[in-house]
């Protein structure tokens, strides 16, 4: 994909606009030059060069009358909604790829589709977790899939389904945790570590870890939404780049018992490591919202409503893991896109941001 002209701006859209990749990818594109159009269930924008799109995933008469003639050039699909079972997550997020590129399709233009995925690809579903023969770490692309049903899955054969169709590009990016700024987005690590430590501050307690044994010693990595954005938006100019899955790490590796005491001293709070069994944030911070709104008001927040600021079951999850978590950038390194982040700066970078924006305290 050529990069954009000045004179028409060629039109992208990106599915899932005000979420953590989301906006990333938007403000990108909005630099790069792009006529940048966002699509979500609210119609909300997170940026004023955003031209918002309201339509519901779900509902392929919503996203056909939305998309009625639009044509955009580049398609970032960065939504996902969380089922109760894995064929639920199947049917709604691969029908999700399905029903948006089906109305797409007549009005052509469609070049390339970037489709962001994650970890799950190797690691499982939610249902099947970590079970069965996990590939060595770290992950590579050209792991065969698991034998389980996987929505991951069932949304790559939408799109290589669509891309036969129409004659488009595509890339899958499998990202791990993303560390990144958005708001009113709560499955978001870095809002959730930082509403979590704010309580602590505000309950007079030690900053302590929620995870697991192995998350706690193990290396592991991240993915910064800035970065993410940046690889794809590298796949879909740049032909090495196109009809090819790729991890999306930082490109460096740490472990949590040297980023836990350190986030801690950021917020001037005491801490405690792993102690005999996972301390999660489910537990320790139910009911909390109260104790939030109180805060909230007390330091002029934006966001009385911690459920909008901290997702703990989602951080739990990432913490929680009794397995190593570590991807291979090999492959895309040697297709030319050799951009990292340093995970320690990402994340307070990050937590600098809430704060100016009077997210946390």
């Amino acid at each position: 994909m050529p990069e954009p002209s000045s004179s028409p701006s060629p039109r992208a859209l990106v599915v899932g606009a005000t979420g953590i990749v989301g906006q990333a990818v938007a403000r990108r594109l909005i630099e790069d030059g792009w006529q940048t159009y966002g699509l979500s269930r609210s119609g909300k924008t997170t940026h004023p060069d955003i031209h918002p799109l309201r339509a519901d995933l779900t509902n392929p008469a919503s996203l056909a009358a939305v998309l009625d003639d639009l044509a955009p050039e580049l398609v970032a699909i960065t939504a996902w909604t969380r089922m109760d079972t894995e064929a639920e997550n199947i049917r709604v997020n691969g029908g999700a790829v399905r029903d948006l590129l089906t109305a797409l399709s007549p009005a052509g233009g469609v070049r390339h589709v970037a489709l962001m995925t994650g970890l799950k690809h190797y690691l499982g579903p939610f249902e099947a977790y970590g079970q069965g023969k996990v590939p060595d770490t770290p992950f590579r692309e050209e792991e065969d899939r698991l034998p389980y049903p996987n929505f991951y899955y069932a949304q790559e054969d939408e799109l290589f389904a669509a891309a036969e169709r129409d004659d488009f590009t595509w890339s899958v990016h499998r990202s791990h945790t993303v560390f990144g700024f958005a708001t009113g987005n709560a499955m978001n690590m870095v809002a959730t570590i930082c509403a979590y430590a704010s309580l602590c501050n505000e309950l007079g307690r030690p900053l302590v870890f929620p995870g697991s044994e192995t998350q706690w010693n193990a290396l592991t990595d991240v993915t910064d939404a800035d970065l993410l954005a940046e690889q794809m938006t590298w796949a879909a100019r740049t032909p090495a780049g196109q009809n090819q899955a790729f991890n999306t790490a930082n490109g460096d590796v740490f472990r949590w018992r040297w980023l836990w005491p350190q986030i801690a001293e950021w917020f001037g709070l005491d801490w405690e490591g792993y102690a005999e069994s996972p301390r999660t944030l489910d537990i320790s911070m139910r009911d909390m919202g109260p104790t939030w709104r109180t805060l909230a008001a007390r330091h002029e927040l934006v966001e009385p409503d911690l459920d909008r600021v901290a997702s703990w079951w989602h951080t739990d999850a990432d913490l929680g893991r009794d397995m190593e978590v570590v991807t291979d950038m090999n492959k895309s390194r040697t297709a030319g896109f050799s951009a990292t982040r340093d995970t320690r700066a990402s994340f307070f970078d990050y937590a600098a941001q809430y704060r100016r924006a009077r997210v946390i305290p």
